[in-house]
């Protein structure tokens, strides 16, 4: 049993690890100044993730029901469509913050083209900023966002393999162990996450924003892959 057990949390680590945990993750805290904050998110995740696979496994167990392909391809699609949103809302954030280009003309022809922003500026049009973060309670959009990844994919296939354990104590220890090491698992990585974020942000304003932007593309572009792939899945 003990084997069993330990392949569940290095499982649930793992599973952290995958494109579209990462990428949804990366787009809620890609604003965050503070490594910190993009760590507390990403254990937020992970207990959101872990907090869905147990009631599922607890319902599957119990019941001796299972997600069938059909409906895991219904919450993926679910997933890509979270995930589109999650990118596009961080391209809204920075066409909010009105970014945009000026260009001049030095003697001699040489052309420069500046990026400028507006966000954070207050009193007046001064050019006073507001760079410290407030405090925040609990993020529930990042754990609605890891109950959601708890719910499709390969969570589906995880608790599959739970419910196949004869003992359902065993499957549920099983499901917990997973779900620890998923939130290990995200932990680790958001504080990987966190420094070049966090860094940027403090540092190098156009870098921070051309890394957000980054995260924006992506998550929509893996987003979109993700939704074609469920819906193939679904008309199949």
């Amino acid at each position: 049993m003990g084997s069993i057990l330990l392949l569940g949390v290095l499982m649930g680590m793992q599973h952290a690890l995958e494109a579209d945990h990462v990428a949804a993750v990366s787009s809620i805290v890609c604003r965050a100044r503070s490594a910190g904050r993009i760590v507390r998110h990403g254990v937020i995740w992970g207990l959101g993730h872990s907090v869905t696979l147990l009631a599922v496994a607890v319902l599957g167990l119990a019941t001796g029901l299972t997600l069938g392909e059909r409906l895991a391809a219904w919450l993926e699609g679910a997933v890509g469509i979270m995930l589109v949103v999650l990118g596009l809302h961080v391209l809204y954030r920075l066409l909010r913050d009105r970014v945009h280009f000026h260009m001049h003309r030095h003697d001699g022809g040489t052309v420069h083209l500046h990026a400028h922003s507006h966000a954070g500026e207050s009193g007046g049009g001064h050019g006073f900023h507001h760079q410290h973060e407030h405090r925040e309670g609990l993020p529930f959009r990042t754990l609605l966002v890891g109950m959601m990844h708890g719910l499709a994919g390969s969570a589906a296939l995880m608790v599959l393999t739970a419910a196949t354990i004869r003992d359902p104590f065993t499957g549920l220890l099983y499901v917990l162990l997973f779900g620890l090491g998923s939130v290990a698992g995200m932990a680790l990585l958001s504080a990987l996450i966190a420094v070049p974020l966090a860094w940027s942000a403090r540092m190098l304003t156009a870098a921070n924003r051309l890394l957000q932007g980054a995260v924006g593309l992506a998550t929509a572009g893996l987003g979109a892959v993700v939704l074609y792939r469920a819906a193939m899945a679904i008309a199949a």
